[in-house]
């Protein structure tokens, strides 16, 4: 499915949000605004999304066919709220939240809007290193069924891959990306330091094949359970 040419508008300064807008200008899509919070990070903007206009977020409203609410989780009722009087008919809004579904958008889709979750399972530097890590990762889709061809079209655009998630699995689901990003640069991190300790010189480059090779290994025999040994001994 082809989306025509749609006018973006950002709300918020989440680097998710900013890189999923500059994806969709690659794309064909106009990015027209985004929302004047985002003042203190004008130099990479000015990169990244030069077109964009610095607006509020009503008038970014007014501007936008599709509008990407790049807030925190915790945010999003409120921003939705607080927009309430503003949404219109037909406008796509979507959020960025992993452990929410499109129903948390549902004030504006009282007001007409169409509303889409979509998440990108990957970690934003904030760079234009996003565009690139897009390419090989899975979104996580949900929308209410006339519109989820939409959700599942953008994401294409953008260059990744869409999997439709569940209301009810969205929690495991959550629970599953904040594992695998959080754990994996904590455990980075400490292999780095010990590295240090022994006097090793490039840590990073030293233990970079290691922790490649272990994640395919893991990747490739899929979810077992884990033993205490595993903790201790070879995988």
């Amino acid at each position: 499915m082809k989306q025509g040419r749609l006018n973006v508008g950002v709300i918020g300064t989440e680097p998710a949000g900013i890189a999923m807008a500059q994806a969709l200008a690659t794309a064909g899509h106009m990015v027209v605004a985004v929302s004047t919070a985002t003042l203190d990070k004008d130099d990479a903007l000015e990169v990244l999304l030069p077109q964009a206009k610095r607006l509020t977020d009503i008038q970014i409203l007014e501007a936008a066919d599709l509008v990407l609410l790049a807030v925190p989780a915790a945010e999003i009722t409120a921003t939705v709220s607080n927009l309430s009087d503003s949404w219109r008919a037909g406008q796509l809004v979507v959020h960025l939240a992993a452990e929410f579904d499109h129903e948390i958008l549902s004030e504006a889709l009282s007001k007409g809007a169409i509303p889409l979750a979509i998440h990108p399972a990957m970690r934003f530097t904030g760079t234009s290193l996003d565009l690139n890590r897009m390419k090989e990762s899975f979104f996580a889709v949900s929308a209410p069924a006339v519109a989820l061809p939409i959700a599942q079209a953008l994401v294409i655009e953008m260059g990744a891959e869409p999997i439709v998630i569940a209301s009810s699995a969205r929690a495991s689901y959550a629970e599953a990306i904040e594992v695998a990003s959080n754990f994996s640069a904590m455990i980075v991190n400490q292999a780095i330091g010990l590295l240090e300790q022994a006097g090793v010189e490039n840590p990073a480059l030293v233990i970079a094949p290691v922790i490649e090779s272990a994640v395919d290994q893991a990747l490739s025999k899929g979810h077992r359970q884990i033993k205490p040994e595993d903790l201790i001994g070879d995988a």
